[in-house]
């Protein structure tokens, strides 16, 4: 029984499609985007009438081998730089218990990108 991760990227729009070409390069399964995710950070945000504002982001959920999630994640996290400054994303790796209809998407994984 094939092992899989899940990554989870907390993203900007305007990164979203340079972190979903970059996992599919890199061996994801596939991806979901859930769009305006709200979100606050360290400092908060304050805009108009004094209210805290909250930025939007898109969380992409990133089904991957649970061999290739490490290489997929450094990968997302180069491409997306989200580790050159606050405010860029984050992006999280956890361990799925379980998933299936998964077989197609598998054979054709090897097919396109077979470990060594």
């Amino acid at each position: 029984m094939m092992e899989f991760k899940l990554l989870m990227v907390f993203v900007d729009d305007d990164k979203t499609e340079t972190i979903l070409d970059t996992a599919r390069e890199a061996g994801a399964t596939g991806a979901t985007i859930i769009t305006s995710a709200k979100g606050l950070g360290l400092e908060k945000l304050i805009g108009l009438f004094g209210l805290e504002v909250y930025r939007q982001r898109n969380v992409v959920l990133i089904l991957v081998e649970a061999r290739r999630a490490d290489a997929v994640l450094q990968q997302v996290v180069d491409a997306g730089k989200l580790d050159e400054s606050l405010g860029t994303g984050i992006a999280i790796m956890v361990d799925v218990e379980k998933a299936m209809g998964l077989t197609e998407h598998v054979k054709a994984l090897e097919k396109q990108h077979p470990l060594s």
